[in-house]
């Protein structure tokens, strides 16, 4: 795990490349696996009787495998595969599905790889995905489960799909949008302006970005209130426990900007400001 102090976050947050972005995941995802004690990195989707993150992260895993139709698949592509939990998940649910999952952080490679351990059936990827290392038609799916926010250029991520795809394949993504990137929102998320490191894209972007590339979209799901409030609510009734874990690892301010992010999402998410769209598009020519 990365180590860095105040100013290397604020400077990686601000000038965010390609370095910058793989060194606060690792900062950031460990953080997230102390709070969650989990290797998961999505939101989750919380229904009623969710009782916890793991829980939630695995039911938004169910869902994008539904959505994806997997049952139906063959070779998956997995982009921005994180610790690559969801592929394991859905690697047990399907397991005649070949999947390959794609990262461009080797840190979190290497640790999918013990998670994975003699188990040789996913295979692990280190690349960008604007430069997918696969020959054209290669496979049937590609999700990018709560990863594609921080593809730059994202229009490349697209082509890049549309060319590993073959005729007919799905592209499935899970994002995290504002309501209009373009608009009075981007100055209304306050802090998580810089603590969402991410690209802020707004639904039109990422719409366009499928369309222009030759994708039909078939399903979109508008799921933010199942998403950020339920998350906040969870965290803020249990903070005290998790800080606990947070602070025996980190230093307290991380925690208290972790918190008033996590209010912050809540109070935009309620306002609208922020959404959560699944998008499935399919392969049209």
């Amino acid at each position: 795990m990365v180590n860095p102090n105040l100013k290397d976050l604020l400077f990686w947050t601000f000038r965010r490349n390609e370095t910058d972005v793989i060194n606060l995941y690792d900062y950031l995802s460990s953080i997230m696996q102390v709070a969650t004690s989990g290797n998961m990195l999505n939101f989750g989707y919380w229904k009623q009787d969710t009782r916890d993150p793991v829980a939630a992260q695995t039911n938004l895993c169910d869902i994008i495998g539904d959505i994806s139709d997997l049952k139906n698949a063959k070779n998956l592509l997995d982009v921005g595969s994180g610790f690559s939990e969801p592929a394991i998940i859905w690697k047990k649910k399907y397991p005649v599905l070949d999947i390959s999952s794609l990262n461009i952080n080797q840190n979190q490679l290497r640790f999918a790889k013990q998670l994975l351990g003699n188990n040789k059936n996913l295979e692990l990827v280190n690349s960008t995905a604007t430069t997918i290392p696969f020959r054209e038609s290669a496979f049937d799916r590609v999700i990018a489960l709560e990863s594609a926010q921080h593809f730059k250029p994202l229009d490349k991520f697209v082509q890049e799909s549309s060319r590993v795809l073959d005729k007919d394949g799905i592209l499935c993504i899970a994002i995290p949008i504002l309501a209009d990137s373009k608009g009075p929102e981007i100055l209304k998320i306050g802090i998580l302006k810089f603590t969402w490191s991410s690209e802020h894209y707004d639904f039109k972007t990422v719409e366009r970005a499928l369309v222009s590339n030759g994708f039909k979209i078939t399903r979109k799901e508008i799921i933010g209130d199942m998403v950020y409030p339920p998350l906040a609510d969870y965290y803020i009734k249990n903070r005290e426990s998790i800080k606990s874990r947070i602070i025996q690892k980190y230093p307290a301010y991380v925690e208290k900007i972790l918190y008033r992010s996590i209010q912050k999402m809540k109070e935009v998410s309620e306002k609208g400001i922020i959404q959560y769209v699944l998008i499935k598009s399919i392969k049209s020519h």
